[in-house]
């Protein structure tokens, strides 16, 4: 899987609501890029969140996730295996996760996108239209720092898969 030694190219798309802030977190996101390019193709599209008052009520929320749904729906890749990162998603250890990866790519499945919703998290439509929800823990983490785990997690998993010594 990947780009060294065989023909199936995995094509990883993030859609993460918000952009990364501060410098260090785009210095680790960038490290990642630059890592998982031997691996894959990864695209990274940033979507704006909707803006929303500093107490929203659950209707300006659920109506901020609606808008935000439409802007994620236009963004998947035809065809893609959608995960919709979610506290309520399966989780794997990373082992699992590698496998996972590799056995979408061999099946066919070589467009995989990642969803990761605004601090209100993901409308239940995209989550409905997921192949998958996906979880990296039980515990709530900042929206950045979930993008570069993600990142991480991809690498580590695709290493796992081409016999790195990364993951140990």
């Amino acid at each position: 899987m990947g780009r060294q030694g065989d023909d199936t190219v995995i094509n990883i798309t993030v859609i993460a609501t918000g952009k990364l802030k501060e410098k260090y977190m785009r210095d680790f996101s960038d490290e990642y890029r630059k890592r998982l390019s031997a691996f894959c193709n990864l695209n990274i599209v940033e979507l704006a969140p909707k803006p929303i008052s500093d107490n929203p009520s659950e209707k300006e929320i659920q109506n901020a996730l609606k808008a935000e749904a439409e802007l994620i729906k236009k963004k998947i890749p035809k065809d893609a295996y959608v995960f919709s990162m979610c506290i309520e998603g399966k989780q794997m250890p990373s082992e699992a996760f590698s496998k996972k990866l590799s056995n979408l790519a061999v099946s066919g499945r070589s467009s995989l996108v990642f969803v990761l919703g605004s601090s209100f998290g993901l409308d239940p439509e995209i989550k409905r239209l997921s192949d998958e929800r996906f979880s990296m823990s039980e515990m709530t983490f900042p929206h950045q720092m979930a993008r570069v785990m993600l990142l991480e997690q991809l690498y580590r998993a695709l290493q796992i898969e081409s016999g790195g010594k990364y993951h140990k």
